[in-house]
């Protein structure tokens, strides 16, 4: 199960309503940060970038991939451990607005791990220690450490 924090809104759906969540100049400028971050090619000067303009925890030697997008509105709410590798044009979500209901949750991907192409991590998942995320995966719940999964189903893969 996600840990989410949950949050009703009266009247249109909430992603119609986001400004009254969120400041706009504040997803303005992460926008801005975040643009230009997936296209950089210096994984260094990306960490320092979304470190220092995001808030984000990314520890040494951790490097994003081109194309790699965190999350406009929450980026403050990723952490990502020391010598962990996420793949081209991987998404890593803070928050999801739904019909009724908006949530937002932590994104905490543990050290050593790495992240295939292509990966979708919802709000409110633990990525574990030298856990291996496959290409493709959408990451719906919490990945234990040193765990194998692949596919939308996040199915363990046995390595043995």
């Amino acid at each position: 199960m996600r840990k989410t924090e949950r949050f009703r809104l009266a009247g249109p759906n909430p992603l119609w309503q986001m400004y009254r969540t969120i400041r706009f100049v504040r997803v303005f400028k992460n926008t801005a940060v975040v643009m230009v971050g997936r296209f950089f090619p210096s994984v260094k000067a990306k960490r320092w970038l979304y470190r220092t303009f995001l808030g984000m925890r990314i520890g040494e030697y951790s490097a994003l991939a081109l194309m790699v997008t965190p999350d406009v509105m929450f980026p403050e709410r990723i952490s990502i451990g020391r010598n962990t590798v996420i793949g081209f044009n991987t998404t890593i979500l803070c928050h999801e607005y739904l019909v009724d209901e908006y949530r937002i949750g932590d994104v905490s991907i543990g050290d050593e791990v790495l992240i295939g192409a292509n990966v979708t991590i919802l709000p409110g998942v633990t990525i574990g220690d030298r856990a291996v995320v496959g290409a493709g995966a959408v990451v719906h719940r919490d990945v234990l450490p040193g765990e194998r999964v692949i596919g939308a189903k996040l199915q363990t893969v046995d390595t043995k």
